[in-house]
């Protein structure tokens, strides 16, 4: 048994059984291509464990937002495509703009055991977003009685819908796949049991974002460390001029009532000491900009913070040095700007050259490690940004809360 507290593939009995498997293939497309295959890849292991043991495999997912029912641009077709090619087996598509109908009645019927059959993207039905019994109990039916369901798409965790919770009414025999047990296990021990010293890393542009995040950790880390855009608006609650930086003037007194907070849980908070500022925010984001560099509390009037000084940049990696658990969400600074990107490089080279569990919350904080070239050197990298940002939150997400406990 997993000692998640919920079932995973590893306690299923799959012979001869349809498996309804929902995964995260929300891939970027461009012109009827998939771009980046990522997301496929990380399904593999879950979809090679079902037909190892001789399952019937269903997978579904979402792709994009279609706005007006079946668009042809957000067909699941290309995915069956590079699916076959990554399994080295044939995956049926059954293309139903309904995702549930004649074609994906008449696959489904037709399987052996070890088969694999790819349905049409969920979202085609306008009852998926909004968990509406009919969809979830036209899936179940679709691969019946004596069945099992599987959730592999911890990116839609945090999302109540048909194919992620709904389903599960209706399918007892229930559980997590190996990528959700993966993500549960590092980010779920990284939060609720880490090895101490603890340190997240908070950016990104706004506070509000984060809201519950701050709160959350700020009662569980022994270090928290915030940069990117946030860091301005606390640097205001601390009396500092910040010129014309991002600043929400709304969440001023909860960055005053933030910090009151760490002093009095003996909480080390750390803000930027010096920052990288520039007349404008760039426009293209990666146009040519003049910056300089100013303490943080002397940013002039007319100037904007846009990265973390060198000064700063020593202070937060000497800060994750001796860490054992570090976690870290959202970027230091306008990191898709090469001028700007110093700050989120050196603390990706400080995670990567330290011993501790480093756990990325997805998003543009996975986009820039990748981008950098650390993600090797990573302990685990989300592949959920905003079901992420809600575990760290302390919310039970709905895509693991149906799943059947161990």
């Amino acid at each position: 048994m997993s000692t998640l507290g919920k079932k995973t593939v590893e306690d299923l009995r799959v012979k001869g059984k349809n498996v309804l498997v929902r995964c995260d293939f929300n891939v970027p497309m461009k012109d009827g291509k998939i771009t980046n295959d990522n997301r496929i890849v990380a399904a593999l292991p879950t979809i090679q464990k079902l037909i190892e043991n001789d399952g019937r495999v269903v997978l579904c997912s979402h792709l994009g937002k279609p706005k007006n029912g079946p668009e042809e641009k957000f067909s699941l077709a290309p995915v069956a495509v590079r699916l076959s090619e990554l399994l080295g087996k044939q995956v049926v598509f059954a293309n139903d703009d309904n995702v549930t109908g004649e074609n994906a009645k008449a696959a489904v019927a037709a399987m052996q055991d070890g088969d694999v059959v790819l349905l049409q993207n969920t979202r085609f039905r306008k009852e998926e977003t909004k968990n509406l019994p009919e969809f979830s109990k036209d899936l179940a039916d679709l691969v019946g009685e004596n069945s099992a369901y599987v959730n592999d798409a911890f990116g839609s965790a945090h999302r109540a819908h048909c194919s992620t919770a709904g389903v599960t009414d209706y399918i007892r025999d229930t559980a997590v796949g190996y990528l959700m047990e993966k993500e549960i296990r590092y980010l779920g021990n990284a939060v609720n049991d880490p090895v101490r010293p603890f340190v997240a890393i908070l950016g990104g542009a706004k506070v509000a974002d984060k809201l519950n995040v701050i709160e959350n950790l700020l009662n569980k880390v022994d270090t928290l460390i915030i940069g990117g855009g946030m860091a301005y608006t606390f640097l205001v609650a601390k009396g500092c001029e910040v010129g014309t930086s991002l600043v929400d003037p709304e969440k001023v007194e909860y960055c005053k009532s933030m910090l009151k907070k760490a002093e009095e849980k003996g909480v080390s908070l750390l803000l930027p000491i010096d920052t990288v500022i520039a007349k404008d925010f760039p426009d293209p984001i990666d146009a040519e900009i003049a910056v300089e560099v100013v303490d943080s509390d002397k940013i002039p009037a007319d100037k904007m913070g846009l990265d973390i000084g060198p000064k700063t940049r020593a202070l937060f990696g000497d800060a994750v040095k001796n860490a054992k658990t570090v976690v870290w969400n959202g970027p230091m600074g306008v990191f898709e700007n090469p001028v700007l990107a110093a700050g989120t490089q050196a603390v990706a080279r400080a995670l990567a050259e330290t011993d501790a569990t480093t756990v990325i919350g997805g998003g543009d904080s996975a986009a820039a490690v990748m981008q950098l070239g650390f993600a090797d050197q990573m302990t685990h990298i989300s592949t959920g940004g905003g079901a992420s940002l809600e575990y760290l939150e302390g919310k039970e997400l709905p895509g693991i809360a149906c799943i059947a406990n161990a």
